[in-house]
């Protein structure tokens, strides 16, 4: 029952995506900060320009090569869903670099969910709280609605890339 609740969730969050325009607020929690809250896209993280640490975070970056091939063998297969702190540094770090990655592997933008939260971790619907969702950024890979593994931060050696093609691959190979 939990699993269909959280597919249906999952749709529902896709849908309103397609075919609403925004799905977020911005506000300020700090001086000199954005926060955006609820669902995002690459697109207005690329187009806001206080957001100067996307273009710096890219640099010197190159994706992982068996995280880039096994986003590209499930590309068709496995959606992604990250929560995202705009005020965190850590998601300062780790984003461009994840969005780097999935261009390298050719994965569809459409098959990936970004939702903003606040300094407390809180977005809408309770959906933090539904899934455990207590730093950020956290990257959770589903495939058929269940869920595949979820890369926290940095991961846990620190190279949140590998982390996340060890997941999708140990996963789908069990398959």
């Amino acid at each position: 029952m939990k699993k269909l609740i959280l597919f249906i969730g999952l749709s529902f969050i896709a849908w309103a995506s397609a075919f609403s325009q925004n799905q977020y607020v911005v506000f300020s929690e700090r001086p000199n900060e954005k926060t955006y809250k609820g669902i995002i896209s690459r697109e207005v993280l690329l187009n806001d320009t206080s957001f100067k640490w996307y273009a710096e975070n890219l640099e010197n970056y190159t994706p992982n090569n068996s995280a880039v091939e096994e986003l590209k063998k499930n590309k068709d297969s496995v959606e992604l869903l990250v929560f995202i702190g705009t005020w965190c540094d850590d998601s300062h770090f780790i984003i461009p670099k994840f969005y780097a990655l999935l261009d390298a592997a050719g994965f569809p933008q459409h098959r990936v969910t970004l939702i903003g939260v606040d300094r407390n971790k809180k977005t809408f619907s309770h959906l933090c709280e539904a899934l455990n969702i207590v730093d950020v950024p956290t990257i959770i890979a589903y495939k058929k609605g269940k869920e595949l593994g979820r890369v926290v931060e940095y991961g846990t050696y620190g190279l949140f890339d590998k982390e996340l093609g060890e997941i999708i691959h140990k996963a789908t190979a069990a398959r």
